[in-house]
């Protein structure tokens, strides 16, 4: 995974987000513990950990309302500052501390990436926009999932995936990728 796959997904998900209207913050999401704001709240906030990540810096612990303000500026100024982070030298190649771990920033750019378009999907989902999400990029994700997320790591309760769920025939990669991620398409 490189910063170009990074910055496309980012690009992917301001579009999302500039699709959202004020009206729509208090909708349910795929993410059953979210409705549109705190999703919104998490994927701005995502950013920001990336980047604390990445430096070597220790995240906020202070949950900010984003959905609150204009969170499309806010996440391009977020989104703008992990890309910086991520493009600078050495930083794929250096081991970063993250609370589930140690791996090195080659690997950590391929979680960000998923989640910051899987939560594009989300997002779009919720509030009735396009799910077919740049396609290439979506499918590219989806193989690189399947290789990397195992068993152990899907349950009903709390894992951080939950169990895969099916995908309609024809479904777009974005929506193949959604539901590999437990998402019900």
């Amino acid at each position: 995974m490189a910063v170009e796959e990074l910055e496309q997904a980012i690009t992917v998900t301001r579009g999302v987000l500039a699709g959202v209207s004020k009206d729509q913050l208090g909708e349910d999401t795929p993410c059953a513990a979210w409705k549109v704001n705190g999703l919104i709240n998490h994927i701005v906030g995502a950013q920001y950990f990336f980047t604390a990540s990445v430096n070597g810096a220790a995240p906020a612990t202070e949950e900010i309302d984003y959905a609150s303000g204009d969170f499309v500026a806010t996440f391009d100024e977020a989104s703008q500052q992990t890309l910086m982070a991520f493009g600078a030298d050495g930083a794929m190649e250096k081991m970063l501390t993250l609370p589930f771990g140690q791996m090195p920033g080659a690997a950590f750019i391929g979680i960000a990436t998923t989640d910051t378009f899987t939560h594009a999907w989300d997002l779009a989902k919720a509030t009735g926009q396009n799910t077919d999400l740049n396609p290439a990029l979506a499918a590219q994700l989806l193989e690189a999932s399947k290789q990397m997320i195992r068993p152990e790591f899907r349950s009903d309760d709390g894992a951080v995936f939950g169990p895969e769920q099916p995908a309609p025939a024809g479904a777009s990669s974005a929506d193949q990728l959604a539901a590999f991620l437990g998402r019900s398409v």
